[in-house]
């Protein structure tokens, strides 16, 4: 090869490696999904031993449990909007410190009130990650590819899911839930640092090698910045938050109850349930991942992308609700952990895909944004899900049947309005 032509060659042969460093961004972000989701999950584990030694009752537990939902909802308004105007890297890094702060301050908490306000502190610090992570796959893939790392994304909460009952259970055991709550929190400052050292934007040579004609169509003018408040008058957006509610209530009556439930309803120790109840939640780490695969490969057979990405949410929600709606009149136990974890793994196939959804509905400029409003539909959902789910408990003197029942009744809801509702209605096929 002469001198000239490797000349040649050598401008596009560095994009063409660099691009690369997405898949190490997408890999960096799983990290700071299992760090995020540690963090809301110690309440979980600690919930029996802090109900004690803060005298609280089940209706108590689920305010206390449901107070990290309630901010997250409505902070994902105003940190979707952001995520789009200033970016993934300073978003992304902002939240990651101050989550890890909270956390390690809820350590000091001697009564509900103060537990309370550093659960609603924790929700709004933790906002901006998952819209951060749809706009880093929306810069460094293309529509073919996006499904597959978002899914991954999203696998870091289901990876944390998973060992978050062994692994938050041994360190509350080892060093106390307050211990727990500051090792935890200071992971989140290592994945900080790490992130603002590594992530940048595409530039606009890698921008054409991944997206080709995409990347032209984003760059033609649009006539205006629109946020959340012009997206709300879209039928989609309400159908993709109604939607999203009836899913993720579900999903997170699993996340604040299912180690209560085993120990209360089923008579396992806090060291079992360490172990059993990490198996749902191995299970949702492949639904999410088979989300993702299904609908990417559902677009390369030609299917528009948006009905590519309805069949797994839809299909995965009815069969999630075809798993609970059971478990309400089963007595034996080990049948009741397996549909509990089929249960959770169906719940998970719309996960990720929800994401992408967002990303293929929204225009470019308002992909953070339309991602953060359906995730605000679902994070009220979650915080429903725990103080509802309490108020049954209290009053059934600790009956599940009936959380099982309208688990599986939402999940439904969940299928039948994203299934029904949500259209592409600009009239464009998007591929």
């Amino acid at each position: 090869m002469s001198q000239a032509s490797a000349e040649t060659e050598s401008p596009e042969a560095k994009p063409l490696k660099s691009v690369k460093i997405r898949w190490y961004l997408i890999a960096l972000l799983v990290v700071g999904g299992i760090i995020n989701y540690l963090d809301r999950n110690n309440l979980s584990i600690a919930n029996t031993t802090i109900a004690k030694e803060f005298g609280l009752n089940t209706l108590q537990m689920g305010l206390l449990l449901s107070a990290f939902s309630w901010p997250y909802a409505i902070a994902n308004l105003p940190a979707g909007y952001l995520v789009d105007k200033f970016g993934p890297k300073r978003m992304f890094a902002w939240a990651a410190g101050l989550w890890s702060v909270v956390s390690m301050l809820s350590s000091l908490a001697n009564s509900f009130g103060f537990l309370y306000a550093a659960r609603v502190a924790l929700g709004i610090s933790e906002s901006p990650f998952f819209t951060s992570g749809l706009k880093v796959a929306d810069k460094w893939f293309n529509k073919t590819e996006r499904a597959l790392p978002v899914s991954i994304v999203n696998t870091g909460s289901q990876i944390a899911n998973a060992i978050a009952p062994p692994l938050l259970t041994f360190l509350m055991l080892t060093m106390s839930w307050r211990g727990m709550f500051v090792v935890i929190g200071s992971l989140g400052v290592v994945i900080a640092l790490v992130w603002l050292r590594i992530y940048r934007d595409p530039t606009m040579k890698e921008q054409f090698i991944i997206k080709g004609q995409e990347f032209e169509d984003e760059q033609k003018p649009k006539e205006k910045q629109a946020g959340w408040g012009e997206l709300l008058k879209q039928k989609n957006t309400w159908f993709m938050v109604l939607g999203a509610f009836g899913i993720f209530y579900t999903v997170w009556v699993y996340l604040t109850w299912l180690p209560s439930y085993l120990q209360t309803a089923r008579g396992f120790s806090l060291s079992q349930i360490g172990w059993l109840a990490g198996l749902p939640f191995l299970c949702g780490i492949i639904g999410v991942l088979a989300g993702g695969i299904l609908s990417g490969k559902l677009i390369k057979r030609g299917i528009p992308a948006i009905t590519a990405r309805k069949i797994p949410i839809v299909g995965g929600a009815l069969l999630a609700a075809a798993a609970v709606l059971p478990v309400a009149y089963v007595e034996n136990t080990a049948l009741a952990i397996v549909l509990l974890s089929v249960g959770y793994f169906a719940a998970q196939v719309p996960i990720g895909v929800l994401w992408t959804l967002a990303a293929d509905i929204a225009e470019s400029n308002q992909v953070a944004s339309l991602g953060a409003i359906q995730n605000f539909g679902g994070f009220l959902g979650a915080a429903v899900a725990p103080i509802v789910t309490g108020y049954i408990l209290n009053e059934t003197g600790g009956n599940y049947t009936l959380v099982f029942l309208i688990g599986g009744a939402l999940l439904i809801v969940g299928a039948l309005s994203y299934g029904i509702f949500v259209k592409d209605r600009r009239a464009v096929t998007r591929v």
